[in-house]
């Protein structure tokens, strides 16, 4: 297989598309989708966002230091895809989207209640990097839609069709190949040898 060398860019894909949400000091809220974003440290667990200073949010966070980062499913896909191409200065894109606001409990800014996790974030700091500003945040806590918690209280998050973003598309997680240690599992272990034999 050929390949062909091309210039810098950002080709890391795929991608968790959010819905971040922001309040003001004034009590101004707005919604915007972020595909800039991952998981920094588990202890504390931090995570970032990286936000483009025009950005009606980026004044936003970086004058309230809060934000909630809101996962998306495949029920989200318009409502994700819109909140990021249309600005909070014009319009009221919670209302425009039939986005309905909840209560964070440590952070002002709002969840989004159709999200399954809503996770909570103070900024601890801000690294002014070129086009986009990176936010680094520490998680303050986390709510999870109780609609994905078996009768033993387990989580079942991937049944809610997250949403990825790759190369300008939208795609919803598809089926489960394995899982994380997998490789090196007893198991697996057992079914090389028997290859081998």
């Amino acid at each position: 297989m050929a390949k062909q060398s091309w210039k810098p860019g950002n080709m890391l894909y795929p991608l968790p598309a959010v819905l971040v949400t922001c309040r003001d000091r004034g009590g101004r809220d707005n919604v915007l989708t972020v595909a800039w974003t991952g998981t920094v440290c588990s202890s504390p667990a931090m995570v970032s966002i990286s936000v483009r200073k025009e950005r009606y949010s980026h004044s936003m966070i970086k004058e309230s230091g809060e934000f909630v980062i809101n996962l998306t499913t495949k029920e989200l896909m318009r409502a994700t895809d819109y909140c990021g191409v249309r600005s909070g200065r014009e319009e009221d894109k919670f209302a425009a989207m039939n986005l309905t606001k909840g209560r964070a409990e440590k952070v002002k800014a709002p969840i989004l209640m159709e999200s399954p996790v809503n996770i909570e974030c103070r900024v601890t700091q801000i690294l002014e990097l070129g086009s986009h500003d990176l936010f680094l945040a520490e998680v303050v806590n986390v709510q999870v839609s109780d609609e994905y918690l078996d009768e033993a209280g387990s989580f079942h998050l991937n049944d809610a069709e997250l949403l990825a973003y790759s190369h300008g598309g939208y795609y919803s997680l598809g089926a489960k190949l394995g899982t994380f240690g997998g490789s090196v599992s007893r198991q697996s272990i057992k079914n090389r040898k028997k290859v081998n034999r």
